[in-house]
């Protein structure tokens, strides 16, 4: 079965939609690919809160890939404004359109030069404009927990109904909604308003077998016995209270650089002079090397 969006159709049931994502390197569980398949059907968006880099981005890249839609990110940070997120004005062209006309003698009507300086060429769509117009699209707000209360109210603003409003040049409404993905790493609560006009799921690290098999997918040079150590070490440094525990990414980093060093297996001593692959802070890399190798290795 398949469901249609506008002239394109995407994977209609669940597994089916596991399957396509699989297709594109992404192993997603059951409980996601839920997720991600009622967000399509519903037109809903989806809320993926977890750790970084369980995979949040990478499912809002793979189900572009999978619809063949065009995607959009919006990454959030404190202080992000509206116009930094919706449209702004090139007033750098707007300024030479102005000199062309006065030396045009073009200024000699002003209402319509002035009207002329806001003409749909000068505007400059941000993401979020972007995905509304080039509707279907898949609409990615990373880090939305980033981002100020304010910005907050403004995106549910916007969720509400896939408009927006610009005065100088009238309202822009999407033909089809854009698939749109939030994500959070959870540094702060995000507004219960905001989450209920999603649909939710927490991305918790994958378990020991399937993040094997995500190595194995991505990394096929990556030997299976490396793949299986990089995993259990990963593992073993998520239960150490780091500050900032590795997720997949890290791993895959980690399972890379040893590969790139032609290591077929994990050893103590690359283990140790590859930390900087999977650790990002010098307090974390210290309480490892301070372990017995055994207890990271899993022996």
């Amino acid at each position: 079965m398949l469901l249609r969006v506008s002239e394109r159709t995407v994977p209609g049931t669940p597994d089916e939609l596991s399957a396509a994502l699989e297709g594109t390197g992404y192993l997603a569980d059951e409980g996601l690919a839920t997720a991600a398949h009622l967000a399509l059907a519903m037109h809903r968006p989806l809320f993926l809160e977890g750790e970084a880099g369980v995979g949040k981005t990478a499912l809002a890249q793979a189900l572009a890939q999978i619809t063949d839609r065009p995607l959009y990110r919006l990454q959030c940070y404190e202080g992000l404004e509206a116009s930094q997120a919706l449209y702004d004005w090139d007033f750098g062209r707007q300024l030479l359109h102005l000199r062309a006309a006065e030396a045009a003698h073009a200024a000699d009507d002003p209402a319509r030069l002035e009207a002329s300086l806001y003409d749909r060429r000068f505007l400059l769509a941000r993401p979020l404009l972007q995905a509304l117009e080039d509707a279907p699209s898949v609409l990615l707000v990373d880090e939305v927990d980033r981002a100020d209360d304010e910005f907050e109210a403004f995106l549910l603003e916007i969720l509400s109904d896939f408009t927006i409003s610009i005065p100088e040049l009238g309202t822009v409404r999407a033909e089809v909604p854009p698939l749109v993905v939030l994500t959070s790493n959870r540094t702060r609560e995000v507004h219960d308003a905001l989450k209920r006009r999603c649909l939710y799921h927490w991305l918790a690290h994958p378990d020991f077998d399937r993040e094997v098999a995500i190595l194995r997918r991505r990394l096929p040079q990556v030997t299976e016995q490396l793949a299986r150590q990089v995993a259990r070490a990963t593992a073993t440094l998520r239960t150490l209270d780091l500050l900032k525990p590795p997720g997949v990414a890290e791993a895959m980093d980690w399972a890379t650089a040893l590969h790139t060093l032609g290591a077929r297996d994990l050893d103590p001593d690359l283990a140790a002079r590859t930390l900087g692959a999977v650790l990002k802070y010098r307090e974390d890399t210290e309480r490892v090397r301070s372990l017995a190798p055994e207890a990271l290795l899993g022996g």
